[in-house]
């Protein structure tokens, strides 16, 4: 539990760096970009890899920075491509996603296993009961479907391969001191 808040304590200190605020802007425009990119199933329903660059704020400046550079990205996507109303739901997901990665990668070693278990917590979490909850507040659609069933399951392997890929690189290249 000691670690657990020493964690927190020393990813909130982030904040107060320079060199944690610029790679935390260019992951935020990563995440801006990638989102922009996004594939649209249907009104309720879409395939984005943006996640992808709130792992890596995650892995490299912790739970409190990496929701924080998520919830910037979340409003400043908002701004830049409105999709609906401005639902403050989904930005609590987006800091608890951000949360949830740090959790999972700050100063942890990225292995085949915590990569698994970290993806299957963001589906559940995510496809199975925090967005469905925010589209049915929003909208009055189903809580569960087979469309976003289907869909969490199909993008569950692809979603792992690309986060244990990407977070293995960033790991890496952090290890080499030629990250921010």
């Amino acid at each position: 539990m000691s670690n657990f808040l020493a964690d927190i304590r020393e990813s909130a200190g982030q904040i107060k760096q320079v060199r944690s605020l610029t790679g935390g802007a260019m992951l935020t425009a990563l995440n801006l970009i990638l989102n922009s990119m996004r594939i649209v199933v249907s009104s309720m329903l879409e395939i984005s890899f943006a996640f992808l660059a709130i792992a890596a704020a995650g892995l490299l400046y912790g739970p409190v920075m990496a929701g924080i550079i998520a919830v910037i990205a979340d409003t400043i996507g908002f701004f830049l491509s409105p999709n609906g109303g401005f639902f403050p739901g989904f930005t609590l997901s987006a800091f608890i996603q951000g949360f949830l990665f740090g959790m999972f990668f700050y100063k942890k070693k990225v292995t085949v296993k915590r990569v698994i278990a970290a993806s299957f917590c963001h589906m559940i979490l995510f496809n199975f009961f925090l967005t469905p909850l925010w589209l049915n507040i929003m909208y009055g659609s189903a809580l569960m479907s087979s469309v976003r069933a289907i869909k969490a399951v199909l993008c569950f392997p692809i979603d792992t391969a690309l986060l244990f890929l990407v977070l293995r690189t960033v790991e890496t290249v952090k290890l080499k001191g030629r990250v921010f």
